[in-house]
């Protein structure tokens, strides 16, 4: 009896929903995440390239990857722990407009850019698979934390969408304020966020318009590793792999990201009625 009252007074806490609670469970996935990265690239420090994290499959795996797919385990944990996931995997309570379908293209089209631009010759079968691996699971745990959870509890609190796309995007863009941790120049690093709130935009309009999580989830998977693949890394600034033409047009989606957010924001209406509690 004890816990099924303490599994009803769980999930009644997080089932009020509300801003605080979606920041607090990004803030406790971040130092989860960094924890966690600590401990993998100290145990396996031997297989992991400082100078080149990118370098061989290895690197990749251990210093990037593991500590994500950890990350993105806990939150479906979590997720499971609530009964969430039908909510989180299920259609979506509110259907998109015709005019998101333009979020889609925006993210595709450097995808592709990126893949004909990549000079896949330089580049051995083991970093690829490791880095498209990687890709999934960036895509998996980022998307369920915040177009997933971070969504779910702004809409369980009654705010409107332009509000709910809002906050998960900014909760998206603070988690990669991180990055100033790892010595990247403050400029970069809000260079950096600013894209972040951008794409994050980008991935709750897929969200809306596909009606389900798993899309965006997809092309966020495919967003970073070719990233990587194509430049050397995520979230720098690093030299072409491949055809700079293709890659740099790529990089202008960059600065498109964050100006059509600001569209979305203008045109973004509706609500989902919050559920009863």
């Amino acid at each position: 009896m004890t816990d099924l009252v303490a599994e009803d007074a769980w999930r009644a806490f997080w089932n009020k929903g509300g801003w605080w609670r979606a920041l607090l469970v990004a803030a406790v996935y971040l130092l989860l995440y960094l924890g966690t990265s600590v401990v993998t690239s100290t145990v396996f420090a031997e297989f992991i390239d400082p100078e080149d994290v990118f370098g061989t499959a290895g690197s990749v795996f251990f210093a990037v990857a593991l500590p994500i797919l950890i990350g993105g385990l806990l939150l479906l944990a979590f997720a499971i722990s609530l009964g969430w996931l039908g909510d989180l995997f299920g259609p979506q309570p509110i259907a998109g407009r015709r005019w998101m379908w333009i979020a889609v293209a925006l993210v595709a089209i450097p995808i592709v850019l990126r893949l004909f631009g990549t000079d896949w010759a330089a580049l051995s079968v083991g970093v690829v698979a490791a880095t498209l691996f990687m890709g999934l699971c960036v895509g998996f745990a980022e998307e369920l934390l915040t177009r997933g959870i971070a969504v779910t509890l702004l809409r369980r609190a009654g705010y409107g969408e332009k509000l709910v796309m809002v906050v998960s995007s900014a909760l998206f863009a603070l988690l990669h304020s991180a990055n100033i941790l790892e010595g990247q120049a403050p400029l970069t690093v809000l260079l950096t966020v600013v894209y972040a709130f951008g794409f994050g935009v980008m991935m709750y309009l897929v969200l809306r318009v596909t009606g389900s999580l798993v899309w965006p989830m997809l092309l966020h998977a495919a967003t970073d590793p070719t990233t990587a693949l194509a430049t050397g890394g995520i979230d720098q600034a690093t030299s072409a792999a491949g055809s700079a033409g293709l890659i740099g047009i790529a990089g202008v989606f960059n600065v498109i990201y964050p100006l059509f957010a600001i569209v979305a924001i203008v045109l973004v209406k509706g609500k989902v009625a919050p559920r009863p509690s």
